[in-house]
């Protein structure tokens, strides 16, 4: 024990023994600057010297634009505009691929490469057939007593309002003879109408000019995209009125008739009328004759 206790007070003896720190003028020996210090200051100060650089630069890092200034450490205006970047080039991507399923669907309509279906005159949607069994067909009691309380409030009724079976009327894009009716087995999905030269065209219903100009194989083409999934194309005209990205209305002028193109064999008009991304029959809505 007595052996600890002597080390202890040596320690605590060089600790806290004054020593003194002279600084002396090299030729005179003249006395500068003198210090009274101990080993246990020298620690102290040291310590504390450590801890408050330590703090000083966790600050200037953390908190300070200088950290810019060290060695793996990007600047805050970098990375925002890296970040801005990435969204843009990812909205851009998703444009792209949005542009691009865009312009496959207008070169199949054009070339006519697609799947035909055949719609409903008054809903225009897909008509499936499918067997119905007579039990189905049989009224239940709930619709017997539905009928009996339309046929008593028909009685009181004197006058019927009429309403439109069908909320888009086609305006005729012109008036002529059907030379070559639709024909989905021969790949024909329009109708070709002899006209003569120059002989207006009409938009038949009001929307937006998706395309407008030259194509080898048919001539001068305008292709109109219109609310309700409807895309309607006019081929071979002698000359077009509009332009890409132009608004038409319904009865507007869009072209000329003419006969222009590799396929074509006269004048005439040869018209597209799509739904969806499938050809229908446009005879069936419009009356050309």
């Amino acid at each position: 024990m007595s052996e600890k206790r002597l080390k202890r007070k040596i320690i605590k003896k060089k600790l806290f023994t004054k020593n003194r720190l002279v600084i002396l003028n090299e030729d005179t020996f003249e006395e500068i600057f003198s210090l009274r210090l101990t080993l246990m200051n020298v620690f102290v100060v040291a310590t504390i010297g450590a801890f408050l650089i330590i703090f000083v630069t966790t600050y200037i890092i953390a908190f300070t634009p200088l950290r810019e200034y060290i060695p793996g450490y990007a600047s805050t205006k970098l990375k925002k505009d890296a970040t801005e970047l990435a969204l843009k080039s990812d909205s851009l991507n998703q444009a792209l691929k949005k542009n691009e399923a865009y312009i496959e669907s207008i070169k199949k309509v054009l070339t006519g490469d697609l799947e035909y279906a055949k719609f409903n005159k008054d809903s225009i949607l897909a008509s499936v057939s499918e067997p119905i069994s007579e039990e189905e067909l049989k009224p239940t009691k709930s619709d017997l007593k539905f009928r009996e309380a339309v046929d008593r409030e028909d009685k009181y009724n004197l006058f019927e309002k009429a309403k439109p079976k069908v909320n888009t009327v086609l305006f005729p894009p012109v008036k002529g003879i059907i030379t070559d009716k639709f024909n989905p087995k021969d790949k024909h999905y329009a109708v070709d109408i002899a006209l003569a030269k120059n002989t207006p065209i009409k938009s038949i219903l009001s929307g937006r000019v998706i395309f407008a100009d030259w194509t080898p194989n048919t001539g001068n083409v305008v292709i109109i995209r219109h609310n309700s999934g409807f895309i309607s194309i006019y081929k071979h005209a002698a000359s077009v009125t509009v332009s890409q990205g132009d608004i038409v209305r319904t009865g507007e002028v869009i072209a000329l008739a003419g006969s222009t193109g590799q396929e074509s064999t006269g004048v005439h008009l040869h018209f597209e009328l799509w739904k969806d991304g499938y050809p229908i029959d446009p005879s069936i809505f419009i009356e050309f004759e």
